[in-house]
């Protein structure tokens, strides 16, 4: 069979042979097919693997994203409609789902991104990664912060109350979004600086900045998560000891594992897979355009990609569907749609009533003659 005839995926044509070759008009050299092989995971082709990364990507785009799409957007729909309830956690719900929905839509950008070509094109390659950074962060901080705050409503209800107002919460918001973005700037102009004269330079595939990622992109938002949820365990094992709170304790517990498995889970993979790669020597002899892991280990790269996307698109599930609260103003939300549609359904019946039967057909007689 003809490994370069294009294949039929999901509605598109495809084209397997364009899949981990590198564009002549870039100036990068092709890779040999033997070495091809030998950075991948068992012996896939290069058909298999660009069959086997355009199908995740499909099962992505029809299961997860609309989702993560669809759940953001109900979080910030229905959370501004009934504003003047809104809470603290309601604050920061809304601020992650933002940071979550942009996230989400700019993921099917780098979804289909299967031959990393994007990554070859230093413009390209420099927005994407300063535009998926910036909202990956906020995600990150904001998942976080909400822990931390979780920990203060629960264990320091008294002592907290000064500190937990709205007032500041929305300067606690604005905060983690300005280090969101200066987390992204400030080493992308560094890392700038130092590569202006490179060809092929790519703001993602900076070491410090790969480094830094998985700092404090990764381990020490996990480690805080870890420890807030922890302490907040230990403080529901008190209260049921004391007061009972059985059916209580359970939906929290149940929340708080979800919580930090999925965290864990979505994001260990990209996270591995970029200290792998920083752990691992740089050979002398490579041009610094074939240096990029996302080249050597394109299908691989793809996978924890979509593991890391996959987090903003399960988060409304996890924080909002899963908690009363927001299910009883979901329910109220469409009630009150579903009364709005009723009212306009009998405005409307009544207007047939009141409006005679000879009315409406002269009127038709007069439209239909002009």
């Amino acid at each position: 069979t003809d490994k370069t005839a294009p294949v039929l995926i999901c509605g598109m044509e495809t084209h397997p042979a364009a899949y981990n070759s590198s564009s002549p008009g870039l100036g990068v050299s092709p890779v040999p097919p033997g070495s091809v092989l030998a950075n991948q995971t068992g012996e896939l082709s290069e058909h298999q693997q660009y069959v086997i990364g355009l199908f995740l990507s499909c099962l992505y785009t029809i299961f997860l994203f609309p989702i993560g799409f669809v759940g953001n957007i109900l979080i910030l729909v229905v959370n501004i409609s009934f504003r003047e309830k809104m809470t603290i956690p309601d604050l920061y719900f809304i601020n992650l789902a933002a940071a979550d929905l942009v996230l989400v839509a700019d993921s099917l950008i780098e979804v289909f991104n299967l031959d990393e070509r994007y990554y070859d094109m230093a413009a390209l390659c420099t927005f994407m990664s300063l535009f998926l950074q910036v909202n990956m962060y906020s995600s990150v901080f904001f998942l976080t912060w909400m822990s931390f705050d979780r920990y203060l409503a629960l264990a320091k209800a008294v002592r907290s109350g000064p500190f937990r107002t709205k007032h500041h919460a929305r300067l606690s918001c604005g905060f983690i979004w300005m280090a969101s973005v200066s987390a992204t700037l400030v080493p992308f102009t560094a890392a700038h600086l130092q590569h202006t004269d490179e060809v092929c330079f790519c703001f993602a595939d900076v070491k410090e900045i790969q480094w830094l990622e998985v700092t404090l992109g990764f381990i020490i938002p996990f480690a805080i998560i870890g420890l807030c949820y922890s302490l907040i365990g230990r403080v529901l094992v008190k209260a049921h000891k004391h007061r009972g709170l059985r059916p209580r304790r359970q939906k929290a517990l149940r929340m708080i594992f979800a919580v930090v498995l999925v965290f864990f889970v979505c994001w260990l993979p990209e996270n591995v897979f970029i200290s792998v790669h920083l752990l691992q020597r740089t050979q002398p002899g490579d041009a610094p355009c074939k240096q990029s892991f996302r080249h050597a280990y394109p299908l691989t790269g793809h996978i924890v990609n979509l593991a890391a996307f996959s987090n903003s698109c399960l988060n409304p599930l996890i924080y909002s569907f899963l908690g009363e609260t927001f299910r009883d103003k979901l329910r109220l939300y469409i009630e009150q749609k579903a009364s709005m549609a009723a009212l306009s359904r009998s405005c409307h019946a009544a207007l047939k009533v009141v409006i005679p039967e000879s009315t409406r057909q002269s009127d038709a007689k007069v439209s239909s003659a002009v």
